[in-house]
């Protein structure tokens, strides 16, 4: 496939907006514009500055009071932008704009202020170090008369050190964010005082703080900003890859939403996005999507002291309880254009309790779901159709098949009661709503019991009732089997353990069948 052409955006006193070669471009590289610029290119500081977008910066300071810029970016059929702002944010910068139509049969490149007059912003001893970085949508230009600009689709800020030549960066779904200088390695704790080099549209100085995964080093900060605002700032050791947190509703990924963030230990790259969790496959975890409202302008991630600090803001009264927190694969990060995301190698989940700021470990909660979903599954869903397997079957075997069956139907029953419980456990800490789970799992438990019952009540074989009491006997127990298994695969539904426990468990009941089965025919082949 052919490299993709590259549009070079040249800004000094003098304008000029040109298609260079169909290859790519990198700092690497040496710079050969086949054009007249009125400096020198030759000793051009160079930047990757937006990676996901493959915007690459040139600069220098040409006399006192004279700074010559070029950029560079792939040709998309859109328009490009670089503005310079005070502050991070758009309103109140400057950007200059250029475009290039596909063929080229059109061009220009224009200054554009947001929010009133200003005059050119290249003047100056020293340029404003927030850029901010944007691209058009595809086809649509500033066109004669009046040289509007339609809204970005995509935009990036970033903080330039022009004396060091090194940046950082951020971003997520288009709203700004940014990432301050590395400076020496000292660790964070809800103890010491948060000072970060990088405006934030809200206050730091009274953020509740908990330390939420002490293994990876994780730590939140929050408070509630008006009545339905909440801000937030995760802070992380910086280890080269992706950190994430997700808020869902049940402690599970799936159908969760998250926020993830990162940037490259050399901090050439980085970026935010929100993502939806619809399922474990690479496919299924949506970038741009998502359940949280986040406040337009509030996403930054920065790395300062050797550690991330991801801030954001969602607009709801109450966030989600259920925090799920993951690092990535080492060096692995969102890139364009799909953005997709590697699967986690670490995650923790926990329940935070925002008006105490206390918060508990929700791999209690993970530890007690899969107790609950292995007792139940060994219980009801082996156990006890190994018992009536055996009741059926192997009546000649007597008095063996009469122990092994009250032996393993009881030692079923003990497993399944302790499952129980531990569901009804962990339904009082989750509060989420599984009644119909809870419901089945009762009239499961309550059936069983009334099994014991019988078993205790039992009448002799040659009493006239015994007939009676066989038929009640073995229907409530094929009863108990049906609503077992319909049970253990609609928990293990909501679970969200995803296939490996339905096929292990299929397996498994597969062959419960089979046997039965094959026994039936010989049963039925000896009438």
């Amino acid at each position: 496939m052919k490299a993709p052409m590259r549009l070079l955006f040249i800004i000094t006193f003098l304008g000029s907006f040109l298609h260079a070669r169909p290859e790519t471009d990198s700092c690497t590289r040496n710079l050969s514009l086949q054009v007249h610029l009125p400096f020198d290119t030759t000793n051009l500081h160079c930047l990757s500055v937006w990676d996901a977008q493959g915007f690459i910066l040139r600069y220098v300071q040409t006399s006192a009071n004279i700074w010559s810029f070029i950029l560079s970016t792939p040709d998309t059929n859109s328009y490009i932008s670089m503005g310079f702002s005070a502050s991070g944010s758009m309103v109140g910068s400057s950007a200059i704009v250029g475009w290039v139509s596909y063929r080229g049969a059109s061009g220009g490149i224009k200054q554009y202020y947001l929010g009133g007059v200003t005059s050119n912003q290249l003047e100056t001893t020293e340029p404003l170090s927030w850029l901010i970085l944007a691209t058009g949508s595809t086809g649509i230009f500033p066109a004669a008369p009046d040289y509007s600009l339609t809204k970005h689709l995509d935009k990036f800020s970033t903080r330039i050190d022009y004396s060091k030549a090194n940046h950082g960066s951020s971003q997520l779904n288009g709203s700004s964010s940014s990432q301050g200088d590395v400076s020496s390695s000292q660790g964070d704790s809800c103890s010491s005082k948060l000072n970060l080099n990088v405006p934030l549209l809200f206050d730091t100085t009274k953020l509740n703080c908990l330390p939420v995964w002490n293994a990876q080093g994780f730590i939140l900060r929050y408070s509630q900003t008006s009545p339905n605002i909440w801000s937030f700032i995760l802070s992380a050791p910086n280890q080269n890859y992706y950190i994430s947190i997700g808020f869902s509703s049940n402690g599970g990924m799936i159908g969760s939403s998250a926020i993830v963030g990162w940037v490259s230990s050399n901090g050439a790259s980085g970026g935010m996005k929100q993502y939806y969790l619809s399922g474990y496959g690479p496919n299924q975890v949506v970038p741009n999507r998502g359940n949280l409202p986040i406040i337009n302008n509030s996403t930054l991630i920065t790395l300062q002291s050797s550690r991330l600090y991801m801030a954001f803001q969602l607009q709801t009264n109450h966030p989600l309880s259920r925090l799920i927190y993951a690092i990535g694969p080492n060096g692995v990060f969102p890139a364009a254009p799909s953005f997709g995301l590697m699967q986690h190698q670490d995650k923790v989940s926990i329940t935070v309790n925002y008006a105490t700021g206390s918060s508990a470990l929700g791999n209690l909660n993970m530890n007690l779901k899969r107790s609950h979903g292995v007792l139940n599954i060994l219980g009801w869903g082996i156990f006890i159709i190994m018992g009536a397997i055996v009741a059926r079957y192997f009546k000649d075997w007597d008095p063996f098949w009469f122990n092994f069956h009250v032996s393993v139907q009881s030692l079923g029953f003990v497993l399944g009661l302790i499952g129980v419980i531990s569901g009804l456990i962990l339904n009082n800490q989750l509060h989420v709503d599984f009644n119909l789970h809870k419901a089945l799992g009762i009239i499961i438990l309550v059936l069983a019991c009334l099994q014991i019952l019988a078993f205790v009540a039992r009448p002799k074989k040659g009493s006239k009732v015994r007939k009676h009491w066989n038929l009640y006997h073995h229907n409530i127990g094929r009863i108990v089997i049906i609503l077992s298994i319909a049970n253990i695969f609609y928990g293990i539904h909501l679970g969200n353990e995803g296939s490996g426990w339905m096929v292990g468990y299929g397996i498994v009941l597969a062959i419960l069948i089979s046997i039965a089965v094959i026994f039936e025919i010989g049963l039925w082949s000896k009438h």
